[in-house]
């Protein structure tokens, strides 16, 4: 594939990756289930987001890959982690795609409801996947102007708050009375503050994007130490503090579940038609999101067809570059989930999503499993490669793969999350009894793909530059 992505592209890419819906709107859940000290939970799950990225990143700068963490998964355990890896990732994505087409479709009914929301939601769908056809520089730069909107409105936001929390705006005093002054600042238990790390980290998804995307860009390592290292920056930035300032000025129990605590602070604040502002925000980050999922899903595809892992056509681009089969395969599964949206929107299209949340956290188990053992092969054989070091390994990288574990638990010790959990792990079982099924015919694939040899040779040998 064509080096098409520029510095600007990621860095925005990066920064812009993980606001959505899910800060906008799921903050709101979050809140109402934590009280005021939400940010703090946001911070926990930030840290927990940081260290993943982290090790993500050494992996990465060790061996740029478009397969990024399924290629590391495949080094360390083998043909199955990298498939199951893999395939659970695409998944979590084409899913995320359908369920984004349909969230626009409503953002935009709202304001023509002449028009289908399904219709809207194909309309969105057919937009991206064109800006996709055309180039992967076309994709960053789509990428690079929605996710400037983005980042714009939450400066925005934290500007005009903060002004109006320390009793520099108009008609405002400085008050911190709603941070204690609603049941104290643990009205729900301290405990809450930890439970709420399951909802939160699901808003944070998108960050490892960006490790992805590196493999098309001229300066792979520098691109991915830069992304890794300003996550802290963007988790601090666009989680913590807007939801501490929200808080300030917005009591937590006044904070409503799926209506954006956002609205609710500008209309404190005094801002008119906030609601209409945000709702065109929202639908920004909407088609940000689908043309992020979009490419990478694809280039998953592009990956796994490589490995013996897909369809070897998957793996085919046109003279631009683009692997316009994998794109349009992607789509497909898109436009599935619209029809099943608009048919069946309490069953079948409610069972993929609750079963995508689950899955994203398996991606992040086997992240960290697999830095655990190709460090140590890493730094045995190949010590030249570790560019950009996970910090004190391996305490750290195993003290954030328990705490994977713990959530994992957690949410099945949740009635209100246990059946993500249980619809996650079908997929993940109904991925390996497909893998086990079609074994045979995968043998064939590429050096970096199943072997009979050791893992820590076969790890070895793949490093080696």
């Amino acid at each position: 594939m064509r080096k098409g992505l520029k510095a600007r592209h990621l860095t925005m890419l990066s920064l812009g990756g993980v606001i959505g819906a899910g800060l906008f709107v799921g903050s709101s859940a979050t809140i109402h289930g934590t009280g005021p000290l939400a940010f703090v939970t946001y911070g926990l799950t930030g840290l927990i987001v940081l260290l993943v990225m982290r090790m993500l990143g050494e992996m990465a700068a060790a061996r740029p890959s478009t397969g990024s963490f399924t290629d590391y998964a495949r080094m360390a355990w083998g043909p199955w982690a990298g498939f199951s890896t893999g395939w659970l990732y695409w998944y979590f994505w084409v899913i995320v795609v359908g369920f984004e087409a349909v969230a626009g479709g409503q953002i935009i009914h709202d304001w023509v409801p002449v028009v289908p929301i399904w219709a809207i939601a194909f309309g969105l769908m057919i937009l991206m996947t064109l800006v996709n056809l055309l180039s992967v520089g076309a994709f960053g730069e789509a990428e690079y102007w929605l996710a400037s909107i983005k980042v714009a409105a939450i400066i925005a936001f934290i500007a005009v708050s903060t002004l109006f929390v320390f009793g520099l705006w108009p008609g405002a005093s400085m008050d911190f009375s709603n941070l204690a002054g609603h049941g104290g600042l643990f009205p729900q238990g301290v405990a809450s503050l930890f439970v709420g790390v399951v909802v939160v980290i699901f808003s944070m998804v998108g960050v490892e994007v960006v490790t992805v995307a590196a493999a098309e860009s001229e300066e792979p390592v520098r691109a991915i130490r830069k992304a890794v290292n300003s996550v802290v920056f963007r988790i601090l930035f666009f989680f913590v503090i807007t939801t501490f300032l929200i808080v300030v000025i917005v009591p937590w129990n006044t904070v409503v579940p799926g209506k954006s605590p956002f609205v609710a602070a500008l209309d404190r604040i005094g801002i008119p038609g906030s609601g209409n502002l945000l709702n065109l925000v929202i639908l920004t980050a909407v088609l940000s999101v689908l043309n992020s999922g979009l490419y990478t899903a694809s280039r998953l595809l592009f990956v796994m067809g490589d490995r013996g892992d897909a369809p070897a056509w998957m793996s085919a681009t046109n003279k631009r570059g683009v692997p316009v089969k994998g794109i349009l395969s992607c789509t497909v599964v898109g436009y599935g989930c619209v029809v099943l949206a608009a048919a069946w929107p309490d069953t079948v299209f409610l069972f993929l999503i609750n079963a995508s949340g689950a899955v994203f956290l398996f991606v992040y188990f086997m992240i960290c499993g697999s830095e655990l053992r190709l460090r140590r092969v890493w730094e045995r054989d190949c010590p030249e490669v570790l560019q950009f070091r996970m910090w004190l390994y391996p305490v750290l990288p195993v003290l954030v793969t328990a705490t994977i574990v713990a959530v994992l638990v957690s949410m099945g010790l949740r009635p209100g999350h246990r059946i993500e959990l249980l619809q996650g792990l079908m997929v993940w079982g109904v991925l390996t009894l497909v893998y086990l099924f079609t074994r045979r015919s995968r043998r064939g694939g590429r050096a970096v793909s199943a072997t009979a040899e050791p893992a820590d040779h076969v790890v070895a040998d793949r490093v080696t530059p």
